[in-house]
């Protein structure tokens, strides 16, 4: 490790000896006391060793869970009584967001002050789905005079929620909130890159007033302990977020146990910018778009299309700009883009700017800092000219890299946005409004957003088409994905039966 790296490496104190698992209201090893090691992106070194988690840890959560499910008092409990549970959840990750933030940070490489606003959105989610729950109405369809028709939502059981990398607290937070509001009980498989801020979910739950056995969590591989979630008996949902590849293992190992999915898998998603679009609002959000979080974000503008009339001006001022976007050490709040959450992740974003090299003209970073000779940090990466079938232009990087691509036509700019395998979000910089409404309609992504950065309504639905995803979450689409709907008919009045073998 070098000497600059040592001296910059921020490490936050009381950090723990080892991490474990968290079943059935206790810190636990796993059962073959296997272990792995998490690094800190700065260095590279081994900071803490987590626990393994294989099948038998698996086994030992779920059956935690469903008996929780089965016998506890958390699915039978007033949607009033959940909902005081999970603000109090909310009010104490608000508290701590500075320590979560600092963990986070620490562990992923995300900059501080953008981990601090993750932290802070953790917090919301529990408060909007501990809202909603009350708030919650179901449908009632009547037959005047005959028949009255309602829908009773029912908790499905134990919910299996595997979590990726990049911003882990937070995406926790977008499932647990959810299935724990609904009435169920849950497993949850963090991202093995990040276990630190997951676990402290355990001690949060607990002082919020959790029943024991409804939250459970085994850390480990994706192949061992997420292998053995998706393929458990007893877990009747699943919901991942995480890459399109292992998405689709997912889809098969759940298809024999016909298990309820949802699927946030991987993204390429448009940026485009029209002639006749604010250019400085729209070179301030793409810049913003596919550099902030490090670029690891799944809906990352990372194909920027732009109108050939400013194709040029541009280039020119999006790549000036993300020179001037300042690479630095994760804790220090004037960093925007920290280090990537691990080697092997480095070393693939690293692999694909020499690809783009040689397949389009490289106007903006292009590899390693000097002034960081360690760690995983990455200047800001700006290619041009990029061909739609080049590898940087259809498939996902995942880091702070950007493929700029002129167009001359409306129908040229369509094609070039959906000439991808993923559908994630799209992003659409015009001042036409005929034509912002049409183009957004014929995109092909689940998400879109014109002349916006991606700012969530927590209210909408959130997923993509295509090789990036599998239904739909948010607002009632998550109260939908993890509830059982059950109609229920009750007739009024006479009876009106077909009669067969009525006797003579």
């Amino acid at each position: 490790m070098a000497d600059s790296a040592l001296r910059n490496r921020h490490v936050p104190a009381n950090l723990p000896e080892r991490i474990q698992h968290y079943i059935d209201g206790q810190p636990v090893d796993s059962v073959d006391g296997d272990t792995f090691e998490v690094l800190d992106p700065v260095t590279n070194e081994t900071y803490v060793r987590a626990a393994a988690g294989k099948k038998a840890d698996v086994d030992r959560a779920v059956r935690a869970a469903r008996t929780a499910f089965a016998e506890g008092p958390w699915p039978k409990m007033l949607p009033r009584e959940r909902s005081r549970v999970l603000h109090r959840v909310a009010d104490l990750v608000e508290s701590r967001d500075a320590r979560l933030a600092e963990l986070e940070s620490f562990d992923s490489g995300l900059p501080i002050t953008q981990a601090l606003g993750q932290a802070r959105r953790a917090a919301e989610n529990f408060r909007f789905f501990a809202d909603l729950i009350v708030a919650q109405a179901d449908d009632t369809y009547k037959v005047p005079g005959r028949q009255i028709n309602y829908v009773n939502r029912k908790p499905i059981g134990v919910a299996g929620l595997i979590t990726p990398w990049n911003t882990p607290f937070m995406l926790e937070s977008w499932k647990l909130a959810p299935a724990l509001a609904t009435g169920n009980t849950v497993v949850l498989k963090p991202a093995e890159f990040t276990p630190l801020s997951a676990s402290l979910w355990a001690g949060i739950f607990e002082e919020a007033g959790l029943p024991q056995g409804v939250f459970n969590l085994v850390n480990g591989l994706g192949e061992d302990a997420g292998d053995a979630l998706v393929k458990h008996p007893d877990v009747p949902l699943i919901s991942f977020t995480g890459e399109s590849r292992t998405g689709q293992i997912i889809f098969g190992n759940a298809a024999p146990y016909l298990k309820g999915l949802s699927m946030e898998l991987g993204g390429k998603s448009p940026a485009v910018v029209f002639a006749d679009a604010d250019l400085d609002a729209a070179i301030d959000a793409t810049v913003f778009g596919v550099f902030s979080l490090n670029g690891e974000r799944c809906t990352a503008g990372s194909r920027i299309l732009v109108q050939r009339e400013v194709y040029d001006e541009f280039v020119e001022r999006y790549a000036a700009q993300a020179e001037r976007v300042k690479v630095g050490y994760p804790h220090d709040p004037a960093t925007e883009v920290g280090a990537l959450v691990h080697p092997e992740h480095y070393d693939k974003v690293v692999s694909y700017i020499e690809i783009g090299k040689g397949e389009a003209r490289l106007v903006a970073g292009g590899g390693r800092p000097a002034e960081f000779p360690t760690g995983n940090f990455v200047r800001p990466t700006v290619f041009a000219d990029v061909k739609p079938d080049a590898r940087i232009f259809q498939e996902e990087i995942f880091g702070p890299v950007v493929a700029i691509t002129p167009f001359d036509t409306e129908e040229e700019a369509l094609e070039l946005a959906n000439g991808v395998k993923y559908g994630l979000a799209a992003y659409i910089w015009t001042n036409d409004l005929k034509r912002a409404h049409s183009f957004s309609q014929a995109v092909e992504a689940g998400m879109v957003w014109l002349n916006s950065n991606n700012v969530r309504d927590l209210r909408t639905p959130f997923g993509g088409v295509k090789a990036s995803g599998l239904g739909h979450e948010g607002g009632y689409r998550s109260i939908d994905f993890y509830t059982d709907q059950q109609a229920v008919h009750i007739t009024l009045g006479k009876v009106h039966n077909p009669t067969f073998g009525k006797s003579a």
